[in-house]
């Protein structure tokens, strides 16, 4: 072996044992104990989980109010065939002309927020914080006209960004 090459073996042996000495030394020195941004919930606040779920494990309760059986129908069976689990349907109270509203509880900010995208952003929400299952109920509209296709969904979740927590809600960022 030539002065050369055992000069260059014993630079990278040298600098191998610095990366790694450093690399023990931030490790062991570290006192970072949990997420930089953690903040603490308000006393009264009400936990929301904004996390955005996939299809299957959205639960739905379907309110039909287009007066058209017809469609409410269609849209359920195409909910279903997308994963979304539609656990039951019933009928509304009155009629409504708006696309669709998305009625949800501090447990379904997620959920209404990934369905908001299938109506192309234009079902209007109502959160409602003492509500305390994980449902989402559709109240289909006389103004609606079509689901999303899979690309528009993805546009319309670009469009709207993070799930944001409702008013008088905070995050847990462990869940």
């Amino acid at each position: 072996m030539s002065f050369a090459r055992v000069r260059a073996l014993a630079i990278v042996g040298v600098l191998v044992t610095c990366a790694a000495i450093l690399v023990a030394v931030t490790l062991f020195k570290d006192r970072q104990r949990g997420p930089v941004n953690e903040q603490s919930c308000p006393k009264n606040a009400v936990i929301a989980d904004v996390r955005l779920p996939e299809p299957r494990d959205v639960k739905i309760v379907f309110f039909d109010a287009t007066g058209t059986s017809n469609t409410a129908a269609n849209v359920r069976a195409e909910l279903r065939h997308r994963q979304f689990q539609v656990t039951r349907s019933e009928e509304p109270l009155e009629r409504t002309d708006k696309v669709a509203v998305l009625r949800y509880g501090p447990k379904a900010v997620g959920s209404a927020w990934l369905l908001r995208a299938y109506f192309l952003n234009t079902a209007e929400t109502a959160f409602a914080i003492e509500r305390t299952d994980d449902t989402v109920d559709v109240v289909l509209g006389g103004g609606f006209k079509k689901l999303a296709t899979a690309t528009e969904v993805g546009q319309a979740l670009a469009q709207l960004g993070r799930p944001q927590e409702p008013s008088g809600t905070c995050v847990n960022e462990r869940t």
